[in-house]
C-alpha cells in the first residue's frame, strides 16, 4: 500500500520507470514524416552579412527547406522584447535590442543564428549548411563586463555607444553615504564572478508540428516553463490567440534556470513546419549548447562595508557591471542581476545599504538565469565581505556574524533595503552547524594538516534567500470513479520528484493511497495556466494550489456525504480518507464519495458530476530560505589543488515534505556552486570573441570524486505566509556554497597573507598565488 504522506523519506516513484529506460525525452520522441532542422550559427562575434547566398545548398538530396535573415523579415513573425520600463544613466529609455530568429545584417555573438536548414536527416542538412556562402565583413568586439562601457569600447549596437541598456538602483544612497562618513572601520573588496553555464545532462532539443486543417502549433520541448512559453509564440512571435499554440514537455533532464525560457530554435522549428506541412525536429549537440544555451553569473562588483566602533554593520555599498550578452529581448535575461539583490541584506541587522547595477551589452550570448539566479552572486559578496571585516578587526568570523545576527524575537523583521522576513532561527541555524561541522576543533585539524604541509581552511556563510517566481499556481484533482487519482500540475518536474512529493501531500489531504494516483504536468492544454518551476518555488506555490483543490475535493464529498447519509452538512466531519457523521459511526470513503459523486442519481440537486477541482493559489508574500554553510579543505601548496573534506549544511527550508529528496535538491544545489568555486569558467577571447571553453576538453565540469560527502541538517521553521508551509529548497545549497567554499580557501591561504582570489579558484590560480606570496615575503 502507498500510504506516504508529508515528512516521510519516500525514495522518487519516477525512478524505476527512468532507470530501465522508459523515460520519455525529447529525442525519444519521433513523428511521422519528421523532417530535421539544423541552424547555421555565426562564426564571428560581431561580423556585417555582406552577402548570403543558399543557391548550391538547396541542390544537394534531402534538402526541404533554407531560411534566412531576409526570409524571417518577409515572413511578419515577431521577436520578444522586455515589458517592464528601465531607464538609461541620463534618464532615457532604456535601450532594447530584441533578437531576430534569424539575422539579416549583422551578427553579434560567436552562435548567432544565420540560417535554418530543413532535410529529411540530420547529416544531409549539416552538408547543405557547409555550402551556403557568408560573406562576413568582421567589426570590432568587446566581451569583457568590466570594460564594455568604457568608452573606448566598440558597440554591439550603433544606437548603443556605451553598451549600457539600462541602470537599476535601490536602497538608500543618502544613508548609506552619511553612514560610512561616521564608520570606525571600513573594507572595501572588487569581486569578478566569472561567466558559467549550465550544461544539463539533457540538450535543448525541440520538435514543431503546424496543423494546416486547424491552423494551430504544437510544440514538444524541455523546458521548465510550458505555458510562458505557449503566450510568448502566440502573443509575441505568431500574433495568434493563445489557444492555438500548445505546448508538450515531458521528461527532462535538467534545467537549472536555463530552460526556463523560449528559444529560438521554437520559433525556427513551428515556422518551418508551416512552411512544409510537416514536423520539423531540432537537437542541439553538446558543442551548441556550450555556445548558444543562456549563460549565466558574468559580474564584477565593487563592494564596501562599513562597521561602528562595537563591530555593528552599518552599510554596506555595491557597485555592480552586470553583463547581459548581446541582445536584451526579454525581461529574464536581467532577472539575475536585479531580483534578488535583496541578498545583498542577509540575514544581518545592517543598518542602510545601496546597490547600483549597471547592465551592459557584450558581443556574447545572453546570460539569463541559472540556479539561484542572482542569489549566490549576492551572498558570496556580503559574505566575503563580513569574512574580510573580521580579518581586518581581527576577530574570528563566527563572533563578528553572531554579533550582527537579526536575532527571534526581532521576527517579522523589515530590512530596509528590499525585504520583509516573517521567519527563520538564524543563530540557531549557525549554531547547529558549527556543532555539527565541529568548528571548534578545526585549529587542532589545522595543525595536523600543516605537520603535513598542506593548507587547511574552514569557511562560513549565513545566507537567506526570496524564493517567489510568479505570484499565481493551479493544480487540479480529479479522483474517478474506482477511486483512482490524476494529479495534474501547473509546475513543471524536471528531475525535482514532483510525482513523489505532490502524491505525498495528496494522501496526506484526501487518505487515498499514492499507488493509486497518477501524476501529471508539462502540458498546457491540461491545466488553463501555470507559470512552471524555477526559483524555488514548485512546493510552495504549486503545493498551496494544490492543497486547495485538495480542500475543494473535501468540501465537495462533505455535501454528497451529508445528501447520502441524511445528515446536516455541518455534522459531517472527514479525517484519514473517511467522511463521517459526527457522535456516530456511520461514514463514507472517500472512494465511495467519488463512486456516488460520478453519478446523478446520488448528488444534491444542482450540482455537477464528478469529484474534479482545480485550486489556485496566488501568493501573498514570498518566502525566505535560509541556512548556514560550514565548509572545509585542504590545498596542496606544491600544485595549489583541493582536496573537500567536510561539508556541513543546515537550512531552513519551512515545512519539509520529504527530507529524502530535499536531501537530494540540496547536495545538487551544493554541488553547481562549488563547481563554479573549484573549476567551471566559460572564456570568451577579449581579442575577436571567440569561445575558448567550447566542449568538456576545456570547460571543466566537477566529478563525483572532486566531493566528499555532505552533511545536510533541516532546522524546520514553517511559515505561515503559505497553506504548506514551505519556504523552497531548490536553490539553498547554491546559494550557500559559493560563499562558504570561498571563505575557506581563503582561510587556507591566509598564513600566506593572501586575501584574495578571484572565482573560480583553480589549482592554477591557487599556486600562483601562493608563489607569487612566497616571493614577495623572501624579498
Amino acid at each position: 500500500m502507498g500510504q506516504f504522506g508529508i515528512g516521510q523519506s519516500v525514495t522518487r516513484f519516477d525512478d524505476p520507470r527512468l532507470l530501465k529506460g522508459e523515460g520519455k525525452y525529447l529525442d525519444d520522441i519521433n513523428l511521422p514524416n519528421q523532417l530535421r532542422g539544423y541552424v547555421l550559427r555565426s562564426p564571428y562575434a560581431h561580423a556585417k552579412i555582406k552577402n548570403l547566398s543558399t543557391n548550391e545548398a538547396k541542390t544537394l538530396e534531402g534538402i526541404k527547406l533554407v531560411l534566412t535573415g531576409e526570409d524571417f523579415v518577409k515572413s511578419g513573425l515577431g521577436c520578444q522584447s522586455p515589458q517592464i520600463p528601465r531607464k538609461r544613466p541620463n534618464g532615457e529609455p532604456f535601450f532594447v535590442s530584441p533578437q531576430p530568429a534569424l539575422v539579416s545584417d549583422t551578427v553579434k555573438f560567436v552562435g548567432d543564428y544565420v540560417a535554418f536548414i530543413v532535410a529529411d536527416n540530420i547529416n544531409q542538412a549539416k552538408d547543405a549548411a557547409e555550402l551556403i556562402e557568408v560573406d562576413y565583413e568582421p567589426l570590432p568586439a568587446i566581451v569583457s563586463t568590466e570594460t564594455a562601457s568604457l568608452p573606448e569600447s566598440p558597440a554591439v549596437w550603433r544606437d548603443c555607444p556605451d553598451n549600457i541598456s539600462f541602470v537599476h538602483e535601490l536602497g538608500d544612497y543618502n544613508g548609506v553615504e552619511n553612514a560610512f562618513k561616521k564608520a570606525k572601520h571600513v573594507v572595501e573588496q572588487k569581486f569578478i564572478i566569472n561567466r558559467i553555464t549550465a550544461n544539463s545532462i539533457e540538450a535543448r532539443g525541440c520538435i514543431g508540428v503546424f496543423d494546416k486543417n486547424t491552423d494551430k502549433y504544437l510544440l514538444y520541448t524541455g523546458t521548465q516553463g510550458p505555458h510562458a512559453v505557449r503566450k510568448a509564440l502566440a502573443e509575441e512571435i505568431f500574433n495568434v490567440p493563445l489557444e492555438d499554440v500548445r505546448v508538450i514537455a515531458n521528461d527532462m533532464g535538467g534545467g537549472f534556470g536555463m530552460k526556463g525560457g523560449n528559444y529560438l530554435e521554437h520559433t525556427l522549428c513551428l515556422w518551418a513546419s508551416k512552411i512544409l506541412n510537416r514536423p520539423v525536429k531540432w537537437v542541439s549537440d553538446r558543442e551548441e549548447a556550450i555556445l548558444t544555451d543562456n549563460q549565466a553569473r558574468d559580474n564584477v562588483t565593487h563592494a564596501a562595508l562599513a562597521l561602528d566602533e562595537n563591530e555593528k554593520f552599518l552599510a554596506l555599498k555595491v557597485r555592480t557591471k552586470a553583463n547581459l550578452g548581446a541582445y536584451y529581448a526579454t525581461d529574464r535575461l536581467a532577472f539575475p542581476a536585479i531580483t534578488h539583490i535583496g541578498v545583498l541584506s542577509g540575514p544581518y541587522t545592517t543598518g542602510v545599504i545601496h546597490d547600483e547595477i549597471t547592465l551592459q551589452l557584450t558581443n556574447t550570448n545572453q546570460t539569463a538565469p541559472y540556479r539561484g539566479a542572482g542569489r549566490p552572486e549576492a551572498a558570496y559578496v556580503l559574505e566575503r565581505m563580513v569574512e574580510l571585516a573580521a580579518q581586518k578587526l581581527g576577530t574570528n568570523s563566527r563572533d563578528l556574524r553572531r554579533k550582527n545576527l537579526i536575532p527571534n524575537s526581532s521576527l517579522p523583521y523589515n530590512t530596509g533595503f528590499m525585504y520583509t522576513y516573517d521567519s527563520g532561527e538564524f543563530e540557531e541555524n549557525m549554531d547547529i552547524c558549527l556543532k555539527e561541522s565541529d568548528y571548534d576543533g578545526f585549529e587542532e585539524r589545522r595543525k595536523a594538516s600543516s605537520n603535513n604541509g598542506k593548507l587547511r581552511g574552514i569557511g562560513l556563510s549565513n545566507t537567506i534567500e526570496l524564493a517567489q517566481g510568479q505570484p499565481t499556481e493551479s493544480a487540479s484533482i480529479n479522483i474517478n470513479s474506482d477511486g483512482h487519482v490524476e494529479i495534474v500540475a501547473g509546475t513543471k518536474d524536471f528531475g525535482q520528484g514532483h510525482s513523489t512529493v505532490y502524491k505525498q501531500m495528496v494522501y496526506s489531504k484526501l487518505g487515498i493511497d499514492t499507488d493509486k494516483m497518477v501524476f501529471k504536468d508539462g502540458d498546457t492544454d491540461d491545466l488553463s495556466f501555470g507559470h512552471g518551476s524555477f526559483g524555488s518555488r514548485s512546493m510552495f506555490m504549486g503545493g498551496s494550489a494544490l492543497f486547495n483543490a485538495a480542500n475543494q475535493i473535501i468540501e465537495k464529498g462533505k455535501e454528497i456525504a451529508a445528501h447520502v447519509l441524511e445528515a446536516a452538512l455541518g455534522d459531517i466531519n472527514f479525517e484519514n480518507g473517511k467522511f463521517t457523521i459526527v457522535g456516530t459511526d456511520k461514514s463514507l470513503t472517500i472512494e465511495e464519495v467519488a463512486e456516488l459523486a460520478n453519478s446523478n442519481q446520488n448528488l444534491p440537486e444542482g450540482m455537477e458530476t464528478g469529484l474534479f477541482e482545480t485550486g489556485v493559489y496566488e501568493a501573498s508574500a514570498p518566502t525566505f530560505p535560509n541556512g548556514c554553510h560550514v565548509c572545509e579543505l585542504e590545498i596542496d601548496k606544491e600544485t595549489g589543488q583541493i582536496e573537500l573534506l567536510r561539508y556541513t549544511i543546515v537550512d531552513d527550508v519551512g515545512r519539509v515534505i520529504n527530507p529524502l529528496t530535499l536531501k537530494g535538491q540540496i547536495h545538487g544545489g551544493v554541488v553547481q556552486g562549488l563547481g563554479q568555486v573549484f573549476l567551471e569558467d566559460l572564456i570568451y577571447d577579449p581579442n575577436d570573441g571567440q569561445m575558448l571553453t567550447g566542449s568538456f576538453m576545456d570547460y571543466a565540469m566537477p566529478r563525483a570524486s572532486d566531493f566528499c560527502l555532505f552533511d545536510v541538517t533541516s532546522n524546520e521553521v514553517p511559515t505561515t505566509t503559505n497553506p504548506v508551509g514551505a519556504k523552497g529548497g531548490g536553490e539553498c545549497g547554491t546559494v550557500g556554497s559559493v560563499a562558504a567554499a570561498m571563505n575557506a580557501i581563503l582561510d587556507a591561504l591566509s598564513v600566506l597573507n593572501i586575501k584574495h582570489l578571484d572565482l573560480p579558484a583553480t589549482p592554477q590560480k591557487i599556486w600562483e598565488a601562493i608563489n607569487y606570496s612566497s616571493q614577495s615575503q623572501n624579498v
